[in-house]
């Protein structure tokens, strides 16, 4: 009996073309919230899923200069995109992911609106029971005030179905009311490609293009595109803890409990968030191509491997998304 295929030798066999498909659908989805709002704005973080966004939408709105690569990868689309960018910064995001969402806006010639924490904290819209305490939940007070105070209509985000259970019952077109709640009874129908984008005062949507997209898709497409991501979605050493199965980066938010021993491990990141609740995973991958061959063996999805605040219940992200939550 001949031995299963390890992942790295099913590469050359992979089919791209389901790609294609993901991308015109993509792309038309993009469009529609460009023609359906009037205040869009489009969430970028520096994360892997918001490059991938930022990517489609360089597609469905600009004039293709050249084909992109590695060293020039913005100089490929020319013009300037109908919306600006949105990034809800904690206060405790990772310093390379700022850096690196600061270069990539600057290189597109880009508008980018920071919603921070901080501010809301200073402003007494968000109080904290201790200094460490993780700013991942209070991002909806900080989301939510800048809808307000910019009267976002529509904000496209880079969530996917396969993430997690509350967003595998998202629709492509989120409703939420006024209040900013997402109430799964109240969400339109989507029937084919026609979307209920109808609002009552106070009310917005979020839009998911790659809705339908799973792990391994965004992968694919950021190898076939040379999509330019920050250096910790792949390997690098840093030093960590182990702390129940997870490997909790040391940094100045999560420093080591007493007891714990502090490891230097090969890592990447498969998501990027706040660092007071997401965790690298051991990882010789190096580029995309190598991420893919590890993407085609794991068995839990990313925020199940990497995320310390969706642990605390298995009701967790439905109950902050029903806050306004992403």
């Amino acid at each position: 009996m001949n031995a299963p295929a390890s992942p790295a030798h099913l590469l050359p066999h992979l089919d791209h073309q389901h790609l294609d498909g993901l991308e015109e659908e993509a792309i038309f989805i993009l469009r529609e919230v460009a023609a359906s709002f009037e205040r869009p704005a489009l969430l970028f973080s520096g994360g892997k899923d918001s490059c991938v966004v930022l990517r489609l939408a360089e597609k469905a709105f600009k004039q293709r200069a050249a084909a992109p690569t590695p060293a020039q990868p913005s100089a490929a689309y020319t013009g300037r995109l109908p919306f600006p960018l949105l990034h809800v910064d904690t206060g405790h995001n990772f310093p390379e992911v700022l850096s690196f969402r600061d270069q990539r806006v600057a290189e597109m010639g880009e508008r980018l609106v920071v919603a921070s924490v901080e501010s809301s904290i200073e402003r007494g819209t968000v109080r904290l029971a201790h200094p460490l305490e993780s700013r991942n939940g209070h991002q909806t007070v900080a989301l939510l005030e800048a809808i307000e105070e910019h009267r976002f209509d529509a904000l496209i985000g880079g969530a996917r179905r396969d993430e997690e259970k509350a967003r595998a019952k998202e629709r492509i077109f989120s409703h939420r009311d006024r209040f900013g709640q997402w109430q799964p009874k109240e969400q339109r129908p989507e029937l084919w490609t026609l979307f209920n984008t109808r609002l009552r005062p106070g009310e917005h949507f979020r839009a998911f293009p790659i809705s339908n997209w799973t792990e391994l898709d965004v992968w694919l497409y950021i190898a076939r595109e040379n999509i330019p991501l920050p250096g910790l979605y792949y390997r690098h050493e840093r030093e960590v803890v182990r702390r129940k199965g997870l490997l909790v980066p040391v940094t100045e938010v999560t420093p080591p409990a007493a007891g714990e021993r502090v490891e230097i491990v090969p890592v990447r990141f498969r998501t990027v968030g706040d660092m007071t609740c997401t965790c690298p995973v051991a990882s010789s991958a190096s580029n995309a191509t190598e991420v893919v061959a590890e993407t085609l063996s794991v068995t839990v999805s990313e925020r199940g491997a990497t995320r310390m605040d969706d642990r605390a219940s298995d009701a967790a992200m439905e109950r902050r998304k029903k806050e306004g939550y992403f």
